[in-house]
């Protein structure tokens, strides 16, 4: 048995840490860049897989270099790859990445990708059968739809990772087949009309989760899960670059419910993992294992 399928977005990202983010026509020096694989659900199963859960991605890259690259590096992390499928003449999804040094903050420009989305039918017989976590992120709606409601009548759990370009009307029909809906508060703010966390994440829960999480950067997390609602503050490191920390939140809070530890020690250990990989450039070169982030937590707890 698999312990996580993934089906959503893998990308790649071009990363420049710049000394400010310029203004219109203006120039700046990069002082360090980097090439790495991006993408919601794509460094989730990354992260899994640094913590030492089983994963497999399904989905879609064009057949051109950033494609190979794309597969390579998931293959390199140990996520499986038998299920991702190379589309000849089509373009992958590419990012341009800009890193203010100071902040550690981004700025993202999105390439348009030419790959077909996937649709139920190219989801193999059994496949979302065979795992214990099902993690969407919005893309290919209609074949994510398909998969969560395969994954509730086998008895899998379906984890979304709900942000602001996925908020459209059509993406109640998703929630409502979701376990457990992480959103960003971006997502919580357009898809409820409220910016009160509190308030938007009870909205979500009615809608059908058994568990909702609002992320906020470096305010932490709020978590409602079994009529009980709590917030986990970010841990303070120093920050180089938040791309990815909220994707590496979903696979280590993932890997938590793996574990079955209580929703209140896989928040501390999603946030854990989260605040680490920001202390590199990226969104997984600094993902840790399972080791050092639990390391990393009791020398927290003991500081505190």
């Amino acid at each position: 048995m698999i312990d996580v399928i993934g089906l959503g977005c893998a990308c790649l990202d071009f990363i420049a840490m710049v000394p400010y983010i310029p203004d219109l026509d203006n120039e700046v020096r990069m002082l360090e860049s980097t090439q790495q694989g991006g993408g919601e659900v794509a460094t989730a199963l990354v992260a899994l897989a640094r913590l030492g859960a089983s994963t497999t991605y399904l989905g879609r890259v064009g057949d051109d270099a950033p494609g190979h690259m794309i597969k390579r590096e998931l293959e390199a992390y140990g996520v499986g790859t038998e299920y991702l499928g190379m589309e000849q003449e089509c373009e992958s999804l590419v990012s341009m990445v800009l890193v203010d040094k100071d902040s550690g903050k981004r700025t993202i420009v999105a390439g348009n990708s030419t790959v077909s989305e996937l649709r139920p039918s190219d989801i193999p017989e059994g496949l979302i059968e065979s795992a214990r976590f099902l993690h969407l992120d919005g893309t290919s709606r209609e074949a994510a739809l398909g998969a969560a409601k395969r994954a509730r009548r086998a008895g899998v759990t379906t984890v979304l990772d709900a942000d602001v370009l996925v908020c459209d009307p059509e993406i109640e029909q998703l929630i409502a087949v979701t376990d457990i809906l992480i959103a960003s508060v971006g997502f919580s703010t357009e898809f409820t009309g409220t910016d009160d966390p509190s308030k938007a994440i009870a909205f979500m829960a009615e809608i059908g989760p058994n568990v909702v999480a609002i992320t906020m950067g470096d305010r932490g997390s709020l978590c409602l899960a079994n009529g009980r609602k709590f917030h986990t503050p970010a841990f303070s490191v120093p920050v180089v670059d938040t791309t990815g920390a909220g994707d590496v939140f979903h696979g280590a809070f993932i890997f938590g419910l793996l574990r079955g530890w209580t929703i209140e020690r896989t928040a501390e250990f999603a946030s854990a993992v989260a605040a680490l990989k920001c202390a590199h450039l990226g969104g997984r070169q600094g993902i840790p294992t399972f080791e050092e982030t639990e390391a990393f937590i009791k020398t927290k707890h003991t500081d505190g």
